[in-house]
């Protein structure tokens, strides 16, 4: 299970806030009241400057509270952002290659289907549905983690998927060959094709591995209400909804919109050469 950030900022802006309403309600009461004792029985008699150290230590807030108040703005504008408006994710597989690469940190809109809640991820009013074409986060049927594929079905769609060719509502979807390629497999690289697929209007590069024509048990699939079928650039190389099934609408996350930082895997420094929009 990957980590769930959203909800590590909700316990620590929720602790920061506690702690922040705890010491305006109780402790904060107890320094003022230390401080008016000091005035009224030690003060006396003291030079101006020995009395304001003194209340000045007197009125010190804990450490862990003036942490709190310090981090808890902050921490509630990340929250805000991440939950509602862009968050940062990390390609980790190459099930979208060629669109995306291994290491590309990509920026993720939260906003573009709907705004949901933190952790719990209700809805809370519409904005959009997916389209095809669509690069999405989401988290599968299958697994608690986050995955990135492209979206090709939409709810009451009929796609079938045969000799690696595309039908999307008995209509075939046109690959234009680009060039042959070397691909990268478990295996070692394997001759492959690369090529160009537009769906809905969306232009986008995808692969084949040559000598891989793997027939699965099942080639069409009727999509249900509320759900969306999703595949892999990389098509012979992608774990999708042609193995697992298609994605509630529930278990949607967002839009990814743009490449902003990329860093291969090791002691290798970040770049930002493929800085770019996705499509």
């Amino acid at each position: 299970m990957d980590i769930d950030f959203s909800l590590v900022l909700v316990c620590l802006v929720g602790a920061c806030g506690a702690l922040w309403l705890l010491d305006s309600l109780w402790i904060k009461k107890y320094r003022l009241r230390a401080v008016a004792d000091y005035k009224a029985t030690q003060a006396k008699g003291m030079t101006d400057d020995k009395v304001a150290q003194h209340v000045a230590v007197l009125s010190q807030e804990p450490m862990i509270i003036e942490y709190a108040k310090s981090f808890f703005p902050v921490l509630l504008i990340v929250l805000m952002l991440r939950s509602f408006l862009v968050e940062p994710f990390q390609i980790p597989t190459g099930s979208m290659i060629p669109t995306l690469e291994v290491g590309d940190f990509i920026l993720v809109n939260k906003f573009a289907y709907g705004v949901r809640l933190p952790v719990i991820g209700t809805k809370i009013f519409d904005v959009a549905e997916p389209e095809r074409g669509d690069v999405m986060v989401f988290i599968p049927p299958h697994v608690d983690s986050y995955y990135i594929k492209r979206v090709i079905g939409l709810p009451g769609d009929t796609i079938r998927y045969e000799d690696k060719r595309l039908f999307i509502n008995g209509e075939l979807i046109s690959e234009d060959f680009v060039e042959e390629i070397d691909i990268d497999t478990n295996l070692g690289p394997l001759a492959g094709t690369l090529h160009t697929e537009i769906i809905n209007g969306v232009e986008h590069a995808t692969q084949h591995i040559t000598a891989v024509n793997r027939q699965r048990s099942r080639t069409t699939w009727v999509i249900p209400n509320g759900n969306y079928f999703m595949m892999g650039d990389n098509r012979d190389n992608s774990a999708d909804s042609r193995e697992w099934g298609t994605v509630p609408e529930k278990d949607i996350v967002g839009r990814a919109i743009a490449v902003w930082m990329h860093k291969d895997p090791g002691l290798n420094l970040p770049t930002f050469s493929r800085n770019q929009r996705i499509k």
